[in-house]
């Protein structure tokens, strides 16, 4: 059947089983929009206050969904306004296919208006990108998209289409979805069994997880085999969801804002076996120091992630899910229970500190986890926020945390949240800070806009917290640009200007009294919450120090 190269766009999409697509409409993709609009029984388009609320909307929806996000931009600065957005999901390895339009081919390369050579911007921070310039290619150049997106170690794929090309005439036929290959390894056979016979021998074996057990759909197969090995487990905030946070193996949370006892077990092991993990700066800190006389057992989907950032003494090129199985097969079952013990009692001896003050941020958090189901999806913007929900709110499933990690993104609470909501036709809550609020509180309008049923919980600490504890801690106290003090916002009749409820909590008294009717109720509420200015984030180790430097109290 000959038909426009927009429709072909919208009939691949449909094709792919795309739900939802987010996006903003402008000169240069208008042919495409024009196409969903006939398509809309077919396709539901949400259409956001901005393109980078929109991008992180696709995102969230695919963390939550476990498929590729869809967002749409013109061309110019629609499209430029997708590149954080697109760095994010490429940081957190997120599948997501943007498509943006762009100016004829006839006038690319003459400054032509809201032109953007997007395919040379967003090169470094997508997994591979396309500029369609025939239109005998671009059904399969949108179906390549989606397979390249959500296959191996997932990641985003930027489709960049001129205008002509939409308008041209050609014929499409429809093909059903590629199957996405199933997950497999390197069985390189020497590799293994080094790898293996580390993980027979280990006396004190630390499993040290990351996102990519969340990407493959691992977590029945991580829990047990660290069941099996009798293994104690410590989580990247990336991995928090995989195992069960009451579960006797797991030690909580890694890293620079991880548990002290974490880093205490990571110390006093000998092996450390890292699961879809990646050795960042965030985890290992000193990287010359944390996997100093240990064995290292690296297994991840991305050959380039190896040996990065921390020299492993045995790794497995493969997908968590594949390698996790292989090795229920070849390691017979074992009892470390002394060694278990050990790392338990760590983690009893250094608990999380309450934050002294009327409310304080952790008890609000076991407040909401008191009052909503283990499958809550929780999403954050970044900042002192986001780690007091890292480690206090006590995850239970998988793809229930949504969070920026590698780029560590302030203002991409918002559009994630409510991408998460549409992912799961439920509830979604933001927990923000009031700087990383102010930063996309645009998208407050479209959440109320689509009925969203999305509850944001503002600390408003009237400052940028994280920047400010490390002014404080590293800086002689110069809080330069970190005070918020003096902003005029009125949290309440911001939310009456956007059609939104509100609720003020300022004592610890009142959080199940006032969050009972607020999850009650399904309209979009924001919940202020006035914490303390000083409340710090701890424990802490400090960029660039080792985990003997943690910082467990300050005043």
């Amino acid at each position: 059947m000959n038909m426009k190269g927009a429709k072909i766009v919208v009939d691949c999409l449909i094709e792919q089983g795309v739900e939802y697509v987010f996006g903003y409409p402008g000169g240069t993709i208008i042919d495409i929009f024009d196409e969903l609009y006939k398509a809309k029984d077919k396709l539901t388009h949400i259409l956001t206050a901005h393109e980078q609320g929109a991008c992180h909307a696709a995102d969230g929806y695919a963390r939550v969904s476990g498929k590729a996000g869809v967002v749409l931009a013109t061309s110019g600065p629609g499209a430029t306004n997708l590149v954080t957005g697109i760095a994010n999901a490429y940081m957190d390895s997120i599948p997501l296919v943007a498509i943006t339009g762009n100016v004829p081919i006839a006038l690319l390369g003459r400054d032509s208006f809201q032109e953007v050579d997007i395919a040379g911007v967003t090169m470094p921070i997508t997994k591979h990108n396309f500029m369609v310039k025939s239109i005998a290619d671009l059904a399969s150049t949108i179906r390549e998209a989606f397979t390249i997106a959500q296959s191996g170690r997932p990641g985003p794929v930027l489709v960049d289409i001129p205008k002509n090309i939409q308008q041209e005439m050609f014929e499409y036929v429809a093909q059903k979805p590629k199957a996405i290959t199933a997950p497999t390894f390197n069985k390189n056979q020497a590799l293994l069994d080094k790898a293996i016979e580390l993980i027979k021998n280990a006396q004190r074996p630390i499993l040290y997880i990351g996102g990519g057990i969340i990407h493959s759909n691992a977590a029945a197969e991580l829990l047990n085999f660290a069941e099996n090995q009798d293994i104690p487990i410590a989580s990247s905030m990336m991995a928090l969801g995989a195992v069960p946070f009451t579960h006797p193996l797991h030690l909580g949370m890694i890293g620079m804002h991880g548990r002290a006892g974490v880093a205490k077990a990571i110390k006093e092991s000998d092996t450390i076996i890292a699961l879809g993990s990646r050795f960042s700066d965030r985890v290992a800190t000193n990287r010359l120091m944390f996997g100093a006389g240990k064995n290292i057992v690296h297994i991840d989907i991305d050959l380039a992630e190896i040996d990065k950032n921390v020299t492993t003494t045995a790794s497995i090129q493969g997908d968590a899910k594949a390698v996790l199985a292989h090795l229920k097969t070849v390691l017979k079952a074992q009892k470390r229970s002394s060694w278990v013990k050990i790392c338990q009692d760590f983690k009893a001896a250094y608990p999380f500190k309450t934050v002294s003050s009327p409310l304080c941020p952790r008890q609000i958090l076991e407040g909401i986890r008191k009052l909503t189901p283990d499958t809550q999806i929780i999403a954050t913007d970044v900042g002192q926020h986001q780690m007091w929900t890292a480690q206090s709110f006590g995850f239970v499933k998988p793809r229930t945390f949504v969070t920026s990690g590698g780029l560590g993104t302030m203002g991409f609470g918002m559009g994630a949240a409510m991408g998460a909501a549409f992912a799961s036709k439920k509830t979604a809550i933001l927990i923000t800070g009031d700087g990383s609020f102010h930063m996309n509180l645009n998208e407050v309008a479209t959440a109320v806009r689509y009925g969203v049923p999305l509850k944001i919980f503002i600390f408003n600490n009237k400052t940028l917290g994280m920047v400010r504890q490390w002014q404080s801690l590293f800086y002689e106290r110069h809080h330069a640009g970190t005070n918020l003090s003096d902003l005029p916002t009125n949290f309440e009749k911001l939310a009456e200007a956007f059609g939104a409820k509100y609720v003020k909590l300022d004592n610890n008294a009142d959080i199940e009294k006032k969050l009972k009717p607020t999850f009650a109720d399904k309209n979009v509420t924001i919940i202020e919450c006035s914490i303390v200015t000083d409340g710090y984030v701890l424990p802490m180790v400090p960029a660039g120090k080792s985990a003997d430097e943690i910082i467990v109290e300050w005043e």
